[in-house]
């Protein structure tokens, strides 16, 4: 399988850690549900802190996409979802420390509440073949 980014002038620049688009040759499709930085042993928030919260949200995901026969860098899609869109710098410096170029498509939104009052939710497309 091959994840090739798409890139292109005549459309806006990436200004961060992922790709304007992904084509992906992958046979199979797996979508992730959002997940949120909760701990899977106590199943409690790992932190009230942003980045903990966020590390632990991209843990999860890659516990996710093993499971699923994959791993992060065959994540097409990201969506992040954030409570403070003031936290948009942070998120891109923890997922560089989870990804390599070429970085997945993605969006970040700003929503005014997520499940048990965390910081940042993320779900993902991941694309296995």
């Amino acid at each position: 399988m091959t994840n090739t980014p798409v890139q292109t002038d005549t459309a806006p620049a990436a200004i961060g850690t992922y790709s304007q688009a992904v084509v992906s040759s992958a046979a199979q499709t797996v979508y992730i549900s959002g997940q949120i930085p909760l701990d899977p042993i106590t199943m409690e928030i790992v932190s009230d802190d942003f980045k903990p919260q966020a590390e632990q949200v991209f843990r999860n995901l890659a516990a996710i996409c093993t499971a699923a026969n994959g791993s992060l860098s065959n994540c097409v899609k990201l969506t992040i979802y954030l409570t403070d869109l003031g936290n948009f710098a942070e998120v891109n410096e923890v997922m560089a420390s989870f990804f390599e170029s070429p970085y997945p498509a993605r969006a970040a939104v700003e929503v005014s509440a997520l499940p048990k009052g965390v910081s940042i939710e993320i779900d993902a497309i991941m694309t296995l073949g």
